[in-house]
């Protein structure tokens, strides 16, 4: 009897995303002079549309 795989757990919930947008958003502000906080702005962003 062949059985389908199961479907995997999601590792984060939608609370985690708020709570990581948070996180990231306030280190942003620390580093704002740093070239890389571009990219934690971009993420910050992405953030957003998921959560």
């Amino acid at each position: 009897m062949p059985s389908e795989p199961q479907r995997s757990r999601a590792v984060f919930s939608t609370e985690d995303f708020s709570l990581m947008k948070e996180a990231v958003g306030a280190y942003v502000r620390q580093i704002a002079d740093d070239p890389k906080s571009v990219k934690f702005s971009n993420l910050y962003h992405r953030l957003g549309r998921v959560g």
